[in-house]
């Protein structure tokens, strides 16, 4: 199939939407946050037929899964977007050089966005608002698991659009092929950027097989250490809510690293995790620990793959180390640079756990499950970044914008 015009279109409407002002962006996503409580309907009665494709068993079936409390939060955060100040425009750096010209480094949408994902048809709001409010046009690929959520999605949008006088080539449903994701990925000269959300497989792919610009997201294989001056009841909590909140998340908790000179109160930090049927994967010093107590068929033994996985599901695993170094050794081998915890009472440890580890997000005597763009008062999110050249962590407003110089001069010529 032959993309070419889908993305000529995107990048006219891309060209079209720098002239449209800050106050009628704001206007149309008001719109669109009220048109997803009136056509609420419309919009479960696809996610359902979605749901019924899926195995209920399966990790992504909670990500696939829209309900009414889950549209009003993200109507919510999309009148968050719109109370946001416009991240264009600004003037990132300002000077004057000896010979008068004056210079101004100004900040600019990327033009053409391309967002690949998964089964979270949530995203198709999440990137159109923030695209939108940025002056960028967005060219969505989900997987085929959401298809029928995303088109009732788009369809929704493209109609506000219409309504407001806005060309709704601003944002674009691709087809959920195989042979769409390679289009985008080849698109050079339409495309300015693209994002993969999703496991680690996708971004893998994306990443070795992309001909425009990436910026990777997503993977998250997250720790939280407990050291030996963590407090039990702060922990039971922090661990509770990082690991059941929501299970299939990228910012949920996979393993718990536990100081040896703790493990008599393992058992008292995961007792909230057996009513939630957390399988916990521990090594032999942890287990040993949780044979009384923890229920035996929640129990098992650690393998080599336990550390590193993404489980995304309730289990996790527990590692036993005998200082705060091993710890750190620990996240730098299995961690993917997205969220870690330390739990202490000693400022100092917390100092040096923050300074060392390598992670986007790095947090002390807090959930890892505050990763999120909505929490960090970016209003949504495109995604968590997990690498370093670019953004870095939960990625707003700001990080899909770049910048150009403006140079004014008054006929200086360079000698």
């Amino acid at each position: 199939m032959d993309f070419s015009g889908i993305f000529t279109s995107v990048r006219h409407a891309a060209r079209e939407l720098a002239l449209v002002s800050d106050d009628v962006k704001n206007k149309v996503l008001c719109r669109v946050a009220d048109a997803i409580s009136e056509r609420k309907d419309e919009i479960l009665s696809a996610n359902a037929a979605d749901l019924e494709r899926m195995d209920s068993g399966s990790p992504l079936y909670d990500r696939l899964k829209l309900t009414e409390k889950r549209l009003d939060d993200i109507a919510s955060d999309m009148r968050h977007v719109v109370d946001l100040p416009s991240p264009l425009g600004r003037i990132l750096m300002e000077r004057t050089l000896p010979n008068g010209l004056r210079l101004r480094r100004v900040s600019v949408p990327f033009g053409v966005i391309g967002m690949i994902y998964e089964a979270r048809p949530n995203v198709s709001f999440d990137v159109f608002s923030l695209c939108f409010k940025s002056g960028n046009a967005c060219l969505l690929k989900g997987g085929k698991d959401a298809d029928c959520s995303n088109r009732a999605i788009v369809a929704l949008i493209h109609d506000v659009l219409k309504d407001n006088g806005i060309n709704p080539d601003v944002v674009s449903l691709m087809p959920a092929t195989h042979e769409a994701t390679a289009a985008l990925l080849s698109a050079v000269g339409y495309v300015d950027l693209c994002i993969p959300r999703g496991g680690k497989s996708l971004i893998n792919f994306v990443r070795d097989m992309a001909k425009v610009p990436v910026i990777e997201t997503g993977a998250g294989v997250v720790n939280t250490y407990f050291d030996e001056f963590g407090d039990v009841e702060m922990g039971r909590n922090i661990i509770n809510n990082a690991k059941t909140r929501r299970v299939s998340v990228c910012n949920a908790l996979d393993c718990l690293i536990m100081h040896e000179s703790r493990l008599s109160d393992l058992r008292a930090l995961c007792e909230p995790l057996a009513g939630s049927n957390v399988v916990i994967y521990a090594d032999e010093k942890a287990y040993a620990a949780l044979t009384e107590g923890y229920p035996t068929e929640l129990l098992r033994h650690a393998s080599a793959d336990s550390f590193g996985t993404e489980f995304m599901d309730y289990a996790m695993a527990v590692k036993t180390v005998s200082s705060l170094d091993e710890a750190l050794c620990h996240i730098a081998t299995y961690g993917s640079g997205h969220s870690e915890c330390i739990i202490t009472a000693d400022e100092e440890r917390a100092k040096e756990f923050q300074t060392m580890v390598d992670a986007a997000c790095v947090y002390w005597n807090a959930p890892t499950s505050f990763t999120d763009g909505a929490q960090f008062g970016l209003g949504a999110e495109i995604g968590i970044s997990t690498q370093k050249l670019g953004p870095r962590g939960p990625m707003g407003l700001e990080e899909i914008t770049t910048y150009k110089w403006l140079i004014d001069g008054c006929g200086q010529i360079r000698e």
